[in-house]
């Protein structure tokens, strides 16, 4: 398991009945591996995760395990409410031919910080496969800090964290007290060169699902030192980049996915599409950054 890269945190494809749609979901998925992502990120809140069966979970691992053919890893996120429920997801996933896990704090309760350590390492001793911990106190109200980290790494298969807590000094923070010890892979759009350059080591990423071409550019012009080539289309995309750090993520993406021809609006209830103002708003920065595409193979990457 590599910590680098881009892995796209992909959105679930629904048809219009509300059934899973591998059809739209494998040619996102085929469209993200061409473009060079590192790995496939299942079941986050891209994924609508909370909306998802037990067997709609496994049904798009084995999928995505099938159509990666073992190219890139695929890893699942486990958001449970409570570590038996979280063990037991963690060995279907396991069973079901997962990489490697993305593991949130326990959800609908604000767990102390011994609680949490216990629950992570608790998971952690229940498999053998590679764990990065979601660090995001924005969004789940729980921030796992370097002391908390520092216990969580007695556990050898905690190996990454997501770094979400949007100050990107952190990165800086973490290289400092761990070196290389922790991985480390931003998960803010809107941060993530700021904190690529500052050391981290890839991207989980949401615009990707609808521009993977342009995310991994920013990536590799970056990670080969052309920091110029990388700032001009990261300064293209900003704006796209932005529908990330909203509360209709989902709807956003999911609409962008539309427009690049590698998905549908198509969401579960309670959500739903965007409508009205909201809706001409969004429509309104992709088809102005359509416009404004910038040509890629004018970058040597």
């Amino acid at each position: 398991m590599k910590w680098e890269g881009v892995m796209p945190a992909v959105t679930t494809k629904f048809t219009s009945d509300d059934e899973l749609d591998f059809e739209m979901f494998n040619k996102n998925i085929i469209a993200q591996i061409e473009a060079g992502v590192s790995g496939i990120v299942l079941g986050g809140t891209l994924g609508e995760a909370s909306t998802l069966t037990r067997n709609e979970k496994s049904a798009l691992i084995k999928n995505t395990v099938d159509i990666t053919e073992n190219k890139i890893p695929v890893l699942m996120n486990i958001a449970e409410q409570s570590t038996s429920e979280a063990i037991t997801a963690v060995k279907k996933a396991e069973n079901d031919g997962v990489s490697g896990l993305m593991i949130l704090p326990p959800m609908r309760y604000k767990a102390s910080d011994d609680e949490t350590v216990t629950y992570f390492k608790s998971i952690a001793q229940s498999t053998s496969l590679p764990i990065m911990i979601y660090n995001n106190p924005v969004d789940y109200k729980i921030e796992v800090t370097l002391d908390m980290f520092d216990q969580l790494l007695e556990c050898e298969n905690i190996h990454a964290v997501k770094e979400s807590t949007r100050d990107v000094s952190n990165v800086t923070r973490i290289i400092n007290y761990f070196g290389d010890r922790l991985k480390i892979m931003t998960g803010v759009d809107t941060l993530a060169l700021e904190s690529l350059l500052m050391g981290a080591n890839g991207w989980i990423a949401g615009l990707v699902d609808a521009f993977p071409r342009e995310t991994v550019a920013i990536y590799k012009l970056q990670k080969a030192g052309y920091i110029k080539e990388a700032l001009e289309i990261y300064r293209w995309f900003l704006p796209l980049l932005e529908l990330d750090i909203n509360s209709k993520l989902v709807q956003n993406i999911k609409l962008a996915e539309k427009y690049t021809g590698i998905g549908t609006e198509n969401v579960r209830a309670p959500r739903l599409p965007l409508i009205g103002d909201e809706r001409k708003r969004v429509i309104k920065i992709i088809e102005s950054s359509l416009q404004t595409r910038p040509d890629l193979s004018k970058y040597n990457y």
